[in-house]
């Protein structure tokens, strides 16, 4: 099997690996995302030693976004307009071309949903949403086997959500204000109950209102992509009163519109992959990448 380099960059964290699979490869190397000069250097210092120990042909890179993901277009593999300071524009494919190796780019949530569909949680699918709810809300699709593409790639994080009654909250979206983001993401929970994210207890009722506006972007991800499962991941969606509130919303919103919506266990899930489906999906658009590019 094809041995490849597979880097996820979050906004707070770089994960990497080399090897063909989640059982055979080396263990992932972790380090904080700073400033792309260092992070991109560091990056390449890392597949360089690795390389040495273990060699590999190409290169697979999940990367938040915004992010240039069409090849033919002179922003590919350019970070875009970002509120994480200092990487609105960095090139990440052009800094990690110095590999000399094919390398392919893709948003870490439409990464996510080809590595769960491939290893994880929707092993099989035709089609797949993963949906992150952490730093930031993105939301990933695959439809037919490929990351979805189009004029951009899917920003479901920012869609317009309804407010619930008495929640005068005002956002904390740079560019939207009130979008599903701007409302459930982990700082702006912090923001609404005043304390640091992690030190927010399960049962927080904050949790709840998280899962209520989650399940309203769900019922239109499903009404508009019909993905066959939703795969939710993220330090907010990992929350358990988080996911059993978006599950009721979900069903609230449909409102029996939809009516062969399976069990919500085997619809509305977690990662099969646990902190990983990013950098494993990362793996498997690289080792995909010959597949892929045909139907471009």
């Amino acid at each position: 099997m094809t041995c490849v380099a597979a880097i996820e960059m979050g906004g707070t964290k770089v994960s990497l690996t080399v090897g063909t699979g989640p059982g055979d490869c080396i263990p992932p190397i972790v380090f904080p995302t700073t400033t792309p000069d260092e992070t991109l250097k560091t990056i390449l210092v890392q597949l360089s030693a690795l390389r040495a120990v273990r060699p590999f042909d190409r290169v697979g890179v999940a990367s938040f976004g915004p992010l240039g993901v069409d090849p033919t277009r002179s922003d590919w593999g350019r970070i875009g307009s970002t509120p994480k300071p200092g990487w609105s524009g960095a090139d990440v494919a052009g800094v990690l071309g110095r590999l000399n190796l094919p390398i392919v780019i893709e948003t870490d949530v439409n990464a996510a949903a080809m590595g769960e569909r491939r290893w994880g949680a929707g092993i099989g699918l035709d089609s797949l949403a993963y949906v992150t709810v952490g730093t930031g809300v993105g939301v990933g699709l695959v439809i037919d086997g490929r990351p979805v593409h189009g004029l951009a790639h899917p920003e479901a994080g920012h869609l317009r959500v309804r407010r619930l009654p008495g929640d005068d909250f005002p956002g904390r979206c740079p560019w939207h204000a009130d979008c599903l983001e701007g409302m459930i993401c982990g700082p702006a929970l912090a923001e609404r109950r005043g304390v640091a994210g992690q030190m927010l207890v399960d049962n927080d009722p904050v949790f709840d209102l998280a899962g209520s506006y989650l399940g309203q972007a769900l019922a239109g991800v499903v009404l508009v992509a019909s993905p066959q499962m939703i795969v939710v991941g993220g330090g907010v969606g990992a929350r358990a009163a988080v996911l059993a509130a978006a599950l009721s919303s979900l069903r609230v919103e449909l409102n029996g519109y939809v009516a062969d919506l399976p069990r919500e266990g085997d619809y509305v899930v977690r990662p099969g992959l646990g902190d990983y489906s990013g950098l494993f999906g990362a793996m498997t658009l690289a080792r995909q990448m010959d597949r892929l590019q045909s139907f471009a």
